[in-house]
C-alpha cells in the first residue's frame, strides 16, 4: 500500500533535486528522504529517480508518478486549508518566511513582542532567499522585498526600506571618490542578487556606475553590508544597517536612491485562520511603528554622514 508521505518525501526530492536540499525544506535528516525514496520505488516497483551530477532526475515512471502525486496534493493542501480555516484557536504553530536581513531586524524583535500577548502562539521564522509556497504549506506568511504575482496569495506592501550608497573609509582612501559623471571607472560594486528583493537598487548602481566592475554578488545583504565595510566596493544598503557601522560613509549621489517595499504575502485560503491573522496584524503594526528608523528622515536627500 502507498503511503502519502513517501510521496510528499518524492515531491520534495524532485522539486530540489537533492537529498540536502529536499531534507532542508522537510526538516528531517537526508537519510530519512532517502529511506523514503527506496520505500516508495519498492512499493511500485519501478525506478523514479536517476542520479546524476547536476541532481536527481525523475524517470519516465517518475514523471508520471509527479503528475499524478502533485494532483493528489493539489486536493489535500486545499482540503487541509479549509479545514484548518475553521480553527478558532489563538494557538499553534505559524511559519513565517523572509529574507535574511528582514528576519534579524525586523521580524525577530517583532515576534518577541507577539510572545508576550500570545504566548500559546508559536513562530516559526525561516529566513531564506528563495520565496517559499504558501500554496504548498512550506509557510503560512511571507514577508519579502519585492512583490508577487502569484493569482491565489494576498498581497500587501505593509511599509518600506530607504537605501542609501555606502563605501568604507579605507576603500575611498585607496581608489578615491567614485566620479558618476564619468561612470565611476577604477571602482567596484557590491550589489545583491535578485531573488531576495527586486532589481531596483542593483539596477540603480549599476545605471550609476557602467564603467565599474562588480566584486561580488550575494543573496545575503548581512554579507553586502560587512563586504562593504571591509573595503569591497560600493554598494547600496539598507540605511537602518548601514548608518550604524562606524567604518561606513554614506555617499551623495546624483540621483535619488530607490526605497525598497515590505510586501506580506498569505494564502488566501489561510488568512482568516485566528493565528495567521494575529501574526499578519502584529507585523503590520510593528513594521508601521518602525517606519521613522526604517526610513531615516533625510534619507532623500542624498547627503552622506
Amino acid at each position: 500500500m502507498l503511503d502519502w508521505d513517501d510521496l510528499r518525501f518524492y515531491l520534495a526530492l524532485v522539486r530540489h533535486g537533492s537529498l540536502s536540499a529536499a531534507a532542508k525544506v522537510l526538516h528531517v535528516a537526508q537519510s530519512t528522504v532517502g529511506r523514503r525514496l527506496t520505500s516508495l520505488e519498492a512499493s511500485l516497483g519501478v525506478r523514479l529517480l536517476n542520479r546524476t551530477p547536476d541532481g536527481y532526475v525523475p524517470t519516465l515512471a517518475g514523471l508520471d508518478v509527479r503528475e499524478q502525486a502533485e494532483r493528489l496534493e493539489t486536493e489535500a493542501l486545499a482540503l487541509e486549508r479549509s479545514v484548518g480555516g475553521r480553527d478558532t484557536r489563538l494557538a499553534g504553530l505559524v511559519r513565517v518566511t523572509c529574507a535574511e536581513t528582514v528576519a534579524t531586524h525586523i521580524l525577530a524583535p517583532c515576534f518577541a513582542s507577539l510572545h508576550t500577548r500570545q504566548p500559546d502562539i508559536m513562530i516559526e521564522l525561516i529566513p531564506n532567499p528563495r520565496e517559499l509556497s504558501l500554496s504548498m504549506r512550506e509557510a503560512d506568511i511571507s514577508v519579502r522585498l519585492k512583490r508577487s504575482d502569484q493569482h491565489d496569495l494576498v498581497v500587501r506592501r505593509i511599509g518600506s526600506i530607504a537605501f542609501g550608497l555606502y563605501a568604507s573609509v579605507e576603500y575611498l582612501a585607496r581608489l578615491g571618490n567614485p566620479d558618476f559623471d564619468a561612470g565611476c571607472p577604477g571602482q567596484y560594486l557590491i550589489t545583491q542578487l535578485e531573488d531576495i528583493q527586486d532589481a531596483t537598487q542593483t539596477g540603480w548602481l549599476t545605471d550609476l556606475a557602467p564603467r565599474a566592475r562588480i566584486a561580488m554578488q550575494t543573496s545575503s545583504h548581512e554579507a553586502a553590508v560587512s563586504a562593504t565595510v571591509h573595503g569591497g566596493g560600493l554598494a547600496c544598503l539598507a540605511r537602518f544597517c548601514a548608518d550604524q557601522e562606524a567604518g561606513l560613509v554614506r555617499l551623495p549621489a546624483p540621483s535619488p536612491v530607490p526605497s525598497a517595499g515590505i510586501w506580506l504575502l498569505v494564502h488566501r485560503d489561510n488568512r482568516e485562520t485566528p493565528r495567521i491573522r494575529v501574526a499578519l496584524t502584529h507585523i503590520t503594526e510593528y513594521v508601521r511603528s518602525r517606519h521613522d528608523s526604517l526610513n531615516p528622515a533625510d534619507a532623500k536627500d542624498g547627503a552622506g554622514k
